[in-house]
């Protein structure tokens, strides 16, 4: 896009543009408006370490960035035409995008993993079109615990209680170009639930990536700390991101066939059915995100698939020939969705290509289905699993693939050093 599109908001001082680092968090810099065109055409300058830190900002070495290259620069031009952002005035807000000092792009800009995907399925005559669903929870921020009390799974009492925060996220967001379907109250006290409207795979993903740091900043605003954290609660449910995919050719869902799914949407289906428990780290990169994976709570814990059956890992929606659709359950809500979701494309695209054909259709409860191959409920098994994966590795790119994994090790490690307070409470009095 050339510069000239870039053009701010009238009345804007400050823009802010970022990109979604190596966990899918939005990070970049304020910049004042009369510093605009300057950016638009040169960058601006930060550090390569904001693909290689974790979520805490905690640096290490790692093999693209580290002491020994001195963690070097990249630049950061606009994506995206900036737009208002409605709660903050005089602030615009836009996507980013890295670029090397070499004027190439940053192999370890998890974005880049996406691209990839998007442009084999173009050479495939395919356009990829993903919609997603997003669990949080808007909790206290001084107890970090809900405000409410209850389950209240699409009250409408409770979503008028919640209005105050659930209607500006809902219209304001909207109203920054990502559309918003609808919310709702979910399975736990303080958690919620939001549909953005399907769109093509890189812009779909941007909007998430944008949308949870929007979510973030406007819940602060009324009063509220948002979060997408796996399992903030052990006994209360989990946060998951749920992927709904299909393939247009020609103006026509590929998927679709008489209001069925197609041989192609089965190929792809399997695809995905095939790599799901290799793919595991993606959609869920942290300890406490495999606390989700309990049996009989609606996340899935096998590679099971069904028609309209929210017990399996894979469900398949069918009906009007252009809402055919697969809709995958198992990534969690922090994860980096760059990351998950070229993963389930590339393997849906690898489905197609192997003409591959699904496992038997799961009728009833996909919980009990003890033939299905189960996805990992412990990140060590998970990380075994990536790290004797070559298509994974060949997928991420090397180094990326090492950043990432690296970390989720990392995090595997800081939690097994800790004495919890469980642990304290139990075991202390009592030995």
């Amino acid at each position: 896009m050339a510069k000239s599109d870039f053009g701010l908001p009238k009345g804007t001082h400050t823009v802010v543009i970022g990109v979604g680092d190596v966990n899918g968090i939005m990070r970049g810099k304020r910049i004042p408006a009369s510093h605009w065109q300057s950016i638009c055409k040169s960058g601006n300058a930060l550090s390569l370490a904001l693909f290689a830190i974790d979520m805490t900002c905690d640096v290490w070495d790692t093999p693209y960035v580290n002491f020994d290259n001195g963690y070097p620069d990249m630049h950061l031009f606009p994506m995206t035409k900036p737009v208002s952002v409605p709660w903050e005035e005089g602030v615009a807000m836009c996507m980013g995008r890295a670029e090397g000092m070499d004027h190439k792009p940053v192999p370890i800009d998890p974005r880049n993993v996406l691209v990839r995907q998007v442009e084999r399925a173009k050479k495939m005559g395919y356009t990829v079109n993903v919609g997603t669903e997003v669990e949080f929870y808007l909790l206290d921020p001084e107890t970090k615990q809900p405000r409410d009390a209850g389950i209240q799974v699409y009250g409408l009492e409770r979503a008028a209680e919640l209005e105050h925060v659930l209607g500006p996220i809902r219209q304001q967001i909207n109203e920054m170009g990502i559309p918003i379907e609808q919310s709702n109250p979910e399975y736990a006290p303080g958690q919620v639930e939001v549909n953005l409207r399907y769109g093509e795979a890189l812009e779909a993903v941007d909007r998430l990536v944008m949308f949870r740091s929007l979510v973030k900043q406007l819940a602060a605003s009324h009063g509220y700390l948002a979060t997408f954290m796996s399992k903030p609660f052990f006994e209360q449910s989990g946060n998951g991101f749920h992927t709904h995919y299909s393939l247009w050719k020609g103006g026509k869902n590929a998927f679709a066939k008489k209001g069925k799914l197609s041989d192609v949407g089965r190929s792809y289906l399997a695809g995905m059915q095939s790599r799901m428990a290799e793919m595991a780290i993606c959609g869920a990169t942290t300890p406490n995100a495999y606390r989700r994976r309990q049996p009989f709570t609606f996340c899935p814990t096998n590679t099971t698939w069904g028609i309209d059956n929210r017990t399996v890992g894979l469900r398949v929606i069918e009906g009007a020939e252009s809402a055919v659709r697969v809709e995958k359950r198992d990534g969690s809500a922090d994860c980096n969705p760059y990351l998950l979701v070229a993963a389930e494309i590339a393997a849906g695209l690898d489905g197609i290509e192997g003409k591959m054909k699904p496992t038997a259709e799961t009728t009833g409860n996909g919980y009990l289905d003890e033939d299905a191959t189960p996805i990992p409920a412990d990140i060590s098994d998970a990380l075994a699993l990536a790290r004797g994966s070559k298509w994974l590795k060949d997928l991420m790119g090397n180094d990326l693939y090492e950043i990432a994994l690296q970390q989720s090790e990392r995090e595997v490690e800081f939690v097994a050093s800790q004495v919890t307070p469980v642990e304290v409470d139990r075991y202390l009095g009592n030995f």
